[in-house]
């Protein structure tokens, strides 16, 4: 049962996670249109990117702390659909925006005042249990888990903790996929393909669209059909992913409704693992042997999978001007299929972390 204030910490942090997307697509910030020096330009993307990279860690933190462990798969499925709802208003509110004013230049200071409201919102009123002065919703060993004096928050150390380099190569790899569908889908649907270039952007949200129904259902399907096994879910999902990429590649030229159904079932099968593994796993391994680092440690995850966005942008662009687009759909299946790897190779640590928690339980 989900109380009220459960739900309003849920529904403000969706919106305000959401919100940040609309700097994404749009790619800026109030003054980012005022510009044109490619040296200011960089610097306040970079700026964008570093205060946006602090959101997802903590949000995940608050919210973990809101529910318990029986509940958080599916929370969390539930949360991530805020990326790529955000992704998808996003887009088109760029969209509507270029159109009606005609300059790139006038698309960012409408979404900037947005996200700067629900700033202020989180900051007055998105906190956790004890900030607020309520009890955590308890789990039956609660009390066992207490913080730990020794809780490791060094780099070093967190990269050491069980399964952390494994869920950190799948997230760089299922990103890196992803931000190549979002960012350069667009231009492969029209220069490749012929379609019209509002048609393009509009019709590239189908990816997007696909990752809202995927992150809400993964969740809720593991915590119903595999609790013990996350990982196992999540390798089907990622699995599927790519079969879905090499069906897009074989039917590229059959039409709209083929592309779409495609890059639908595409954005489902790469994001719906998205929060359980760049949230829900990262704060149960910080959570282990009366840790107290569930921030830090899906801060590292994040972090590494963040580099996958990073690069997606110089690696497409040499491999189509190299070789065309034929070779990068190739790509991604390849990265998708060494997610899967990583997260198979991650799965005996996991499964032996929630066996641990589970005899806790019984004794």
């Amino acid at each position: 049962m989900v109380s009220g204030q459960q739900m309003v910490i849920f529904v403000l942090g969706w919106l305000a996670y959401a919100s940040t997307y609309f700097l994404r697509k749009p790619l800026g910030l109030v003054t980012f249109g005022l510009w044109s020096s490619v040296e200011a330009l960089c610097l306040l993307l970079f700026l964008n990117g570093l205060a946006q990279s602090q959101c997802w860690p903590n949000c995940t933190k608050i919210l973990s702390c809101w529910f318990t462990d029986g509940q958080k798969n599916s929370v969390f499925g539930l949360f991530g659909t805020c990326a790529f709802a955000g992704g998808i208003i996003g887009t088109g509110l760029a969209v509507y925006l270029e159109n009606k004013t005609g300059s790139w230049r006038a698309v960012h200071t409408i979404p900037s005042i947005i996200v700067a409201s629900f700033g202020i919102l989180v900051l007055l009123f998105y906190r956790e249990c004890k900030e607020a002065r309520l009890q955590k919703p308890a789990d039956e060993d609660e009390n066992a888990l207490t913080t730990s004096s020794s809780s490791p928050h060094q780099f070093r150390e967190l990269i050491r903790l069980p399964a952390v380099i494994e869920i950190s190569v799948a997230v760089f790899c299922l990103k890196l996929v992803r931000y190549c569908m979002y960012m350069w889908m667009p231009l492969y649907l029209e220069k490749q393909l012929g379609y019209p270039s509002t048609s393009a952007g509009l019709f590239s949200t189908m990816f997007e669209i696909g990752g809202v129904i995927g992150s809400a259902l993964c969740g809720a399907l593991i915590d119903k059909y595999s609790p013990s096994r996350p990982l196992l879910g999540v390798t089907f999902s990622i699995t599927a992913s790519a079969a879905s990429l090499v069906l897009f590649n074989a039917t590229a030229h059959w039409g709209y409704a083929s592309n779409s159904l495609c890059m639908f079932l595409s954005g489902a099968f790469n994001c719906g693992p998205d929060t359980i593994l760049g949230a829900a796993v990262p704060n149960k391994i910080g959570q282990q042997d009366k840790r107290d680092c569930s921030a830090a440690v899906t801060g590292v995850v994040n972090g590494f999978g963040s580099l996958g966005t990073v690069i997606e942008g110089p690696l497409i662009a040499w491999l189509s001007g190299m070789y065309g687009w034929s070779r990068i759909f190739p790509l991604m299946v390849v990265l998708t299929l060494l997610g899967a790897a990583a997260t198979i190779k991650a799965s005996p640590s996991i499964r032996s972390t929630i066996k641990s928690e589970d005899n806790h339980l019984v004794v």
